[in-house]
């Protein structure tokens, strides 16, 4: 869809803990992959926490080295224990396939993780302003739930959440209108300053297999066919006319 409000779309490779990552000698050779297209790195340290019948602390923070481009639209994230691509000027599936082959293909050469604990797919759409009053036109019954009822003058906070097993892999979904300066997910869906209307599709699968980039190219396309199909359900033609697309 030409004006699609698709406002982020992430794909996750988490892998058994490869402890080097916290050291910048280690990852050299990975930002050296990758610069061409990411050359503006950040370190972070995010918190963890420790769990089980004996955790009362927080587990010590976890480095994160984050490789963006030069507008801020794309993003890499590479971890002890995972691997993330997401950007925010999503254009194609293709594009963005041959980006996370590109950026797996560094991983698998410059960390070389052995297993592949979980691979997941994320699209998160979101509407807002008076496009969220034409909701009952623009999304299927089904996903509405109270919004646009009589009820819905008296909600400040409408979700919904839904697991589907589908092809060995679940999809996560959940959908409904936020109020303005609010997010369920913070570091995915940023708090906007009006009533939004989100649809957040996560496809994942737990199953420990080898390493390899074709596993996870393969599987993310297939993760994201399987997304658009969700989406095309829930969305109504006047949504596709609304947004630049074709019914």
């Amino acid at each position: 869809m030409e004006h699609a409000p698709l406002v982020r779309v992430i794909a996750q490779v988490r892998f058994p803990l490869v402890v080097a990552v916290e050291q910048r000698d280690f990852v050299a050779g990975f930002q050296e992959a990758i610069r061409p297209k990411y050359p503006v790195l950040r370190q972070e340290l995010i918190g963890a926490v420790a769990v089980g019948p004996a955790a009362v602390a927080p587990a010590p923070p976890q480095t994160v080295w984050r490789f963006g481009d030069l507008e801020g639209h794309w993003r890499v994230s590479l971890a002890p224990d995972f691997l993330a691509l997401e950007t925010t000027a999503y254009s194609s599936r293709s594009d963005f396939l041959l980006r996370l082959r590109d950026v797996a293909a560094a991983l698998d050469d410059h960390v070389g993780p052995k297993l592949i604990d979980r691979l997941g797919v994320r699209y998160i759409d979101r509407i807002a302003g008076q496009a969220v009053d034409e909701i009952k036109r623009l999304v299927r019954s089904e996903l509405r739930g109270i919004v646009g009822t009589p009820a819905d003058a008296h909600a400040l906070h409408v979700l919904s959440e839904s697991i589907f097993a589908i092809d060995g892999a679940r999809v996560l979904a959940r959908w409904g209108r936020l109020p303005a300066g609010q997010s369920v997910d913070p570091s995915a869906i940023e708090p906007t300053g009006e009533i939004s209307w989100i649809l957040d599709i996560d496809m994942f699968s737990s199953e420990s297999v080898p390493f390899t980039v074709d596993y996870i190219v393969d599987n993310a396309e297939r993760f994201a066919e399987r997304i658009y199909t969700f989406f095309r359900w829930a969305v109504t033609e006047d949504f596709l006319r609304e947004y630049g697309g074709k019914p």
